[in-house]
């Protein structure tokens, strides 16, 4: 056989010269084939040849005829594997007219779910990219494959950038070792290099299909038979799909939510939740503290100020840390024409915003700055289903495993905004067999208030835990709910004996009894209870003295915030025909149909008062309606 038959022709008759890609080795080579090297070494028995980055071997001199220089390409076969391991390789007799054919290295890939059974051996793996971060020693690349994202440590020098030229969202492919760093599993990286053309499309059609698959929620079963709750589960799942499709991703989630305990019972669940997802996810041990922040909102929609202050810390994190740009997630909040320009000052950066809330939505107004949208009036429902109630679910539909805890959850989320759901009698009766009876169900609850008001802008996260019983076991859950609630409970009562002898009362043309008391000069300010707690304790109790209908409103210079039990007060409408009806008023605000908050110029508060009162006179009395939720502060 000769070496030109040996090599092979193709249908032409012309022989085939094979190429090999740098990251080729041995076994990629076939005896009685030819492959293009090149000359990397020149001495007296002969020349030494690369045929890739792993590949080389010596062309005795016997077999030669001519001079050769480095740098040269030659054609040859392979003539014999030595005991040693060393490459012996011959030339090819072959014309200068043939084809040249690359080959691509045959890999056996190795998945972040394997990385623990092959620490210290060198395996290959592909991913993309989705996190870069510079230290003062090696670059960490975060890459996410069919099963995980692990980070890989590249080293050129302290402080350098390896591999400058690649770039979150490359699709690469790593040669490695795993090692263990600090309690979890790190890459040391011997090689990087990014994929394209067709070996990029089949590692990015594996790892989509796989993070689609993963990325599908838990089926379960809600904690109670609920018809109501029905149309909003698949809305939910879709919410759940979309968040565990986040941290496959590798990219952060900020939830904001309204800081009372609707809205505390509705984020924490979900934020213990996706925790738990990320750490099943991420080998890194501190991931979830990157990836997941809880970021309380005092206002009843999302401000400027927590939009811009939520914009900065993304890009500052995006800069130092290499992160991508944050999903975010509001939670009881979102809904309403009000967060629109915050919606729109994230939008200049692909923020994408997902909300569920239980407030009076403006559809039309924020569905186009939404990737989802969950709320039970879309779905001819109302504030009854409290947006805790919901988000105990989507924490289940991320990882079930963790819903045996929240049994209570949503029992202490109605009662904190006084929802009279047909389903709350059930939610009791959830929570009185995880132990919690109605009233320490409301001792919770007025704890979380009383945290959630010193608190204010942090989220306090252990210590939140713990008051909703979800902390680690060993903490002072019963002593600290105790205490929290005893102390709510006296504030509340010395703001009130304060505040009583100024309330002012009137009965209104449609029967309805209003109260109206001037919280700004008739109670204690900067201290607990804010007068949105306030204005509802007090409501509380004349509905206990007088019955329904009752009307209340706390007012300030600027603000008003109303509660009314068995009158259909429709509060957004009613915020909109005032925003006309008093010219320079600046009025705004929202809240649900019968508990609510408004805003207004202070030189026009007496004609804002008055045009509000005339409004609550003409309101039809309803029986079937009632206070839903405390008051915004």
């Amino acid at each position: 056989m000769t070496r030109e038959s040996a090599g092979g022709a193709g249908e032409d008759g012309i022989s085939v010269v094979y190429d090999l890609d740098a990251d080729c080795t041995a076994d990629d080579i076939e005896e009685e084939r030819f492959y293009l090297a090149e000359i990397n070494g020149v001495v007296d028995y002969g020349v030494f040849v690369d045929l890739s980055d792993s590949i080389s071997g010596l062309v005795h001199e016997s077999v030669l005829d001519g001079t050769y220089r480095v740098g040269d390409e030659l054609v040859v076969s392979l003539e014999a594997v030595r005991d040693n391991g060393d490459l012996a390789f011959v030339p090819a007799e072959i014309s200068d007219d043939y084809d040249l054919e690359p080959i691509g290295h045959e890999y056996s890939l190795t998945g972040t779910d394997r990385l623990e059974a092959s620490v210290g051996e060198q395996i290959h793996l592909e991913g993309e990219v989705v996190q870069i971060k510079q230290t003062g020693g090696p670059t960490i690349f975060h890459v996410t494959d069919e099963y995980g994202v692990v980070p890989c440590a590249a080293f050129e020098e302290a402080g350098v950038r390896a591999y400058p030229a690649t770039e979150v969202g490359d699709v690469v492919r790593i040669t490695g070792v795993p090692e263990r760093r600090e309690g979890s599993i790190q890459l040391e990286v011997d090689g990087l290099s990014t994929l394209e053309g067709d070996d990029e499309a089949e590692a990015c059609e594996r790892i989509e299909h796989s993070l689609e698959e993963r990325a599908e929620p838990h089926t379960v079963e809600p904690l109670i038979d609920w018809p109501a709750f029905e149309a909003l589960r698949p809305d939910l799942e879709a919410v759940a799909k979309k968040l565990r499709r986040t941290v496959l991703e590798g990219r952060p989630i900020r939830i904001r939510h309204h800081a009372d305990g609707d809205g505390m019972c509705a984020a924490v669940p979900v934020q213990m939740a996706l925790e738990r997802f990320i750490e099943e996810v991420h080998e890194a041990d501190d991931a979830s503290r990157h990836l997941i922040k809880r970021l309380p909102a005092k206002a009843p929609y999302y401000e400027m100020e927590d939009a811009t202050r939520d914009l900065n810390y993304a890009l500052e994190d995006r800069e130092r840390h290499g992160h991508q740009l944050p999903l975010l997630l509001m939670l009881d909040n979102g809904s309403t024409a009000e967060d629109v320009p915050a919606y729109e000052t994230l939008a200049h950066y692909d923020i994408p915003i997902v909300a569920i809330d239980h407030h009076h939505p403006d559809p039309d107004a924020v569905e186009d700055s939404l990737a989802a949208h969950v709320n039970p009036y879309l779905h001819g429902e109302d504030y009854r289903i409290t947006t805790g109630m919901c988000c105990v679910e989507l924490a289940r539909m991320i990882d079930p495993a963790f819903g045996e805890q929240l049994r209570h959850v949503p029992a202490v989320a109605g009662l904190a905004d006084r929802s009279k759901a047909d389903a709350m009698a059930r939610y009791v009766e959830l929570a009185s067999e995880a132990g919690y009876d109605e009233d320490r169900l409301g001792d919770v609850s007025e704890a979380l208030d009383y945290a959630a008001h010193w608190l204010r802008y942090n989220s306090g996260d252990r210590l939140i835990r713990d008051l909703l019983g979800l902390g680690n076991g060993e903490d002072p859950h019963d002593e600290l709910v105790d205490f929290f609630s005893e102390r709510a409970r006296e504030d509340v009562e010395e703001q009130l004996e304060a505040a009583e002898p100024h309330v002012e009362h009137e009965s209104l043309a449609n029967d309805a009894h209003l109260y109206r008391l001037d919280v700004e000069n008739h109670a204690h300010r900067f201290t607990y209870p804010a007068p949105g707690k306030t204005t509802g304790e007090l409501h509380d109790r004349k509905i206990e003295a007088t019955g329904d209908p009752v009307i209340t409103v706390g007012y300030g210079p600027d603000f008003a915030v109303l509660r009314s039990d068995g009158v259909r007060l429709d509060i957004p409408n009613m915020v909109s025909e005032l925003a006309e009806e008093v010219e320079g008023a600046g009025v705004s605000g929202g809240g649900h149909l019968v508990v609510g908050s408004i805003k207004f110029v202070k030189g026009k508060r007496e004609a804002v008062i008055d045009a509000l009162v005339e409004k609550m006179a003409a309101a039809e009395i309803d029986d079937e309606l009632s206070a839903a939720g405390a008051i915004d502060d």
